[in-house]
């Protein structure tokens, strides 16, 4: 189901996005279907091939991920 979603985001305008928190770069995650911002230890998820850009939306990575 991941796979279906993610294909629908543009590859293209996924490199332009950035974390809204920290302005750093994000790694796509296609298996979890989310961005994740490395800096700010956070993951915002794709939801319908819309990456959601919110903060109060973003999971929460632990120390191990």
């Amino acid at each position: 189901m991941a796979d279906n979603q993610t294909s629908l985001v543009d590859p293209k305008m996924l490199e332009l996005l950035v974390c809204p928190l920290t302005q750093g770069t994000l790694k796509w995650d296609r298996e979890k279907s989310e961005l994740i911002s490395e800096k700010a230890r956070l993951a915002y998820p794709i939801r319908d091939g819309i990456p959601i850009m919110l903060v109060s939306e973003a999971r929460k990575l632990d120390s191990s991920t």
